[in-house]
Parts: structure tokens; C-alpha cells; sequence
């Protein structure tokens, strides 16, 4: 079977989020599962860098990224196609993450070549009920594949000599919060840092986005991002050091950085799957998360839920884990044991099987 996959999220921005990050592990998974399997002896995949080019003659094509109001999948499909749906969170809350004209119509595009996809891959439960309702897609052609933290997410010991190169390369204080990601509204981080506030604990937030200068600061789905920088400069301005802005951090460092810190904490407001949960619980890095969407799904019972639309509520859980260190202890055990259930080639594997339905169905 001659299965060819999109990859030209990798030759754009999202090469360094979520997008590309799934993009590249599913790719190398799925080509280190074909080499070393003898029953997938009869696949071949073959990594197409841009949809618009001439595809050839393959059995299936999957499309790795679909984005709701840009023209990321073809309506005429060169062959069977699989597309992979991380989440609709903007069909989910309109009027944080409006689309005007334009966005509507290439949202009317993007849905009507949807239709004529062979299957929906997606990430959670939680998503694919949301795909159902948003995007009128059957449910019976949508199939969840959670991902997985990566082989470099690990515990590492506190000796050792890669957390002591981090802590001081970033300028990290001895404890502190972490959150990794972007800053758009769903991700609640004024909440966080108010909660950080409150318990008078240092913030560092690792990720490209929180530090980008190249953004329209009047557009409404950057407004929580013009108020982060605007406190970053104030408690720097005020010799506070309570928020630490890191960038863009290699996989290395940031697995350190999970190791290094006292809790990780993702008081979303709402996740399609939550991966920093996963890579936090793999370094053993105790987690504080929302009790909404996906995350339950992710942090399974290994994690301390709190309520994101209380600021209370999550400086009480992170205070928990920081002020006792039993529970610490406890929850370190429990993240380390929950993220062992998910990997790379269990993704892989469920992957090909969704291909494998749908090419069985023809």
C-alpha cells in the first residue's frame, strides 16, 4: 500500500507548534514502524512537501492539518484521503476567534472538501464530538489517535548536568510554574498568571508566541497576548521577575525545563487534547489542568483538576502540590505512570489501522 502524507506544515510557521511537531513524530513513527514490522512489509509512505503539486498515483493520502478558515485541503483528492482534525475550538467559541468574510467563505471551502475525505483522524473524544456537531461530519468516519509525548521527555535526576546548564542559561529561579504553549484566549493565561500572583510564585512560560513582536496588537484573538506583554514589562519594569518569558526552547531544554519546575499547570478553557500535559507527566513534573474538554481524557486520575474560571481555585491547586511534598511525591509517581501509556508507535499503529479501514472499505 502506497500511502503519501502532506508534510508542508513542516515548510511553514507551524513546523515549531503543535502542527508541526505532530506532523513530524507521526511521519518518523510511521516510517520506523513500516522498517522494523514484517507485517507492514507491503506499506510504503511517502512524504509529499506540498499539496499542490502533482501527488502520483498512491492508495491513500493524509493531510496531516486542517485549517478551518485557510485553504489547507484540496476539493479535488487524488486519491482516498484521511485528514487529521485537532480540534474546531473557534467554531466552538465565535465570538473569541472571529473569522470575518473572508475566513467565512474559505471556512464554507474547507467544509465542503471535508466531505469528500474517507476519514477524520482527531486527537480525543472531546474533539470528535465537537467535529460531529460543527462540522456535520459522520461520526461513524472519525476516529480517535491520541498523540504522545516524545522519546526525550524523561526524568532526569536532579544532579544532573543538562538541568543545571538550563536553569542557567534561561535564568530560571530554584521554583517556579511552568506552562508551555501559545497565548490565545482558550489557554486562560491571564488566569494563570493571576493565580501566580495570588501565591507569589515565578511564571516562566516557554513558547515562540509569548515573545513574538510581528502581530497586529488590534486584532481581538491577540488581546490576551498584548496583555501578557504588557505585565512582562511591568514586572520586569518593577524588578519583580514574576513572569519569565523563555521563546522558542529545543526539545532538549524543554524537557529539562518540565524537569526543573515545581508544577506544571494548563488551566485552559478549553483543549482538544492538551499534549504539554503528556511531555509534563513524562518528565515527572506534578500537573494542575482544567477538569474541561480534553484534558480529563489526557491527565486520566494523575493530575490535580481545578476550576479555570476560578483564579481561586487554581492557585489552591497548584499551593497543594507546592506546600506538601507527600502529594508531590504522589503525583510525580502518578504523572510518570499515566504518561507511559501513550507513545509515538501506539500512534503509529493506530494510525495505519485507520488506513487500513478505510482502504478495506473500498
Amino acid at each position: 500500500m502506497r500511502v503519501a502524507i502532506d508534510v508542508s506544515p513542516l515548510k511553514t510557521g507551524h513546523k515549531f507548534r503543535g502542527i508541526g511537531f505532530y506532523t513530524e513524530r507521526l511521519t518518523a513513527s510511521l516510517q520506523k514502524l513500516i522498517a522494523v514490522g514484517s507485517k507492514y512489509r507491503d506499506w510504503q509512505i511517502e512524504l509529499i512537501e506540498n499539496w499542490k503539486l502533482k501527488i502520483g498515483n498512491f492508495d491513500l493520502v493524509h493531510y496531516p492539518y486542517f485549517d478551518l478558515f485557510f485553504l489547507t485541503l484540496p476539493i479535488k483528492k487524488h486519491a482516498l484521503a484521511a485528514v487529521t482534525i485537532h480540534d474546531v475550538i473557534p467554531l466552538v467559541f465565535p465570538e473569541h476567534y472571529p473569522k470575518g468574510l473572508k475566513g467565512w467563505f474559505k471556512f464554507q471551502v474547507q467544509k465542503f472538501s471535508l466531505k469528500g475525505a474517507a476519514a477524520v483522524i482527531t486527537d480525543s473524544q472531546n474533539s470528535k464530538k465537537d467535529i460531529v456537531k460543527y462540522l456535520g461530519f459522520s461520526k461513524d468516519k472519525i476516529f480517535v489517535v491520541p498523540l504522545a509525548p516524545g522519546e526525550d521527555f524523561k526524568p532526569l535526576a536532579i544532579s544532573h548536568q543538562l538541568l543545571v546548564k538550563t536553569r542557567r542559561k534561561y535564568s530560571l529561579p530554584e521554583r517556579f510554574i511552568l506552562y508551555v504553549g501559545d497565548v490565545n484566549w482558550n489557554k486562560n493565561i491571564p488566569g494563570l498568571v493571576r493565580a501566580c500572583e495570588k501565591i507569589e510564585i515565578p511564571l516562566v512560560i516557554v513558547g515562540k508566541q509569548a515573545k513574538r513582536q510581528d502581530f497586529d496588537q488590534t486584532h481581538p484573538e491577540n488581546k490576551d497576548l498584548v496583555w501578557l506583554q504588557n505585565k512582562h514589562r511591568s514586572s520586569i519594569i518593577n524588578h519583580r521577575s514574576s513572569i519569565i518569558l523563555t521563546g522558542f526552547v529545543p526539545t532538549k531544554d524543554l524537557a529539562a525545563i518540565y524537569n526543573l519546575a515545581a508544577v506544571y499547570c494548563q488551566p485552559s478553557f478549553y483543549e482538544g487534547f492538551g499534549l504539554p500535559v503528556l511531555e509534563a507527566m513524562a518528565c515527572g513534573a506534578p500537573v494542575v489542568c482544567s477538569k474541561t474538554s480534553s484534558l480529563p481524557e489526557v491527565a486520566g486520575g494523575a493530575a490535580i483538576f481545578v476550576d479555570p474560571k476560578d483564579i481561586k481555585s487554581i492557585s489552591q491547586g497548584i499551593k497543594h502540590v507546592i506546600e506538601n511534598e507527600e502529594v508531590k511525591e504522589t503525583f510525580r509517581k502518578k504523572s510518570i505512570s499515566r504518561a507511559s501509556q501513550f507513545s509515538w508507535k501506539k500512534t503509529a499503529e493506530k494510525t495505519i489501522g485507520v488506513y487500513k479501514k478505510i482502504l478495506r472499505k473500498q
